[in-house]
C-alpha cells in the first residue's frame, strides 16, 4: 500500500509541479522599494489547484504575493512588459543586421 501511495504521489507531482507553489495569502500593500526591485512576475489565477487570484513577485529568490487588482502592481506589470517587448525587438533587430553582413 505505501508503495502504491508513493507512485501515485510521484506522479501528482510530475503532472503538475505547481501544485504546492500557490499563494495562500496576498498583501493589498506593498512598497515602492520592492516593487523597483522585482526581477520577474507570474499571474496565478483562480482556477485548477491555486484558489486565489494573485500576481507573484520574484525578487533575488523570494516570492511576494500581492493582490492582482492593486494600481501600483499593474503600473509595474505594463512598465516590466514594455521593456521586455522592447529588449525582444532590440535582439531580433541586431540579429537580422548580423546575418546581412
Amino acid at each position: 500500500i505505501s508503495v502504491l501511495f508513493l507512485t501515485l504521489l510521484l506522479l501528482f507531482l510530475a503532472l503538475f509541479p505547481g501544485a504546492f507553489d500557490c499563494c495562500t495569502k496576498i498583501s493589498d500593500e506593498i512598497p515602492k522599494g520592492i516593487l523597483r526591485r522585482v526581477e520577474r512576475f507570474e499571474i496565478q489565477k483562480a482556477d485548477g489547484l491555486c484558489h486565489l487570484e494573485a500576481v507573484i513577485l520574484h525578487i533575488k529568490g523570494k516570492k511576494f504575493c500581492v493582490n492582482r487588482w492593486n494600481r501600483k502592481v499593474k503600473k509595474m506589470m505594463k512598465k516590466m512588459k514594455h521593456k521586455i517587448q522592447r529588449r525582444k525587438f532590440h535582439v531580433r533587430k541586431q540579429r537580422r543586421a548580423q546575418i546581412t553582413k
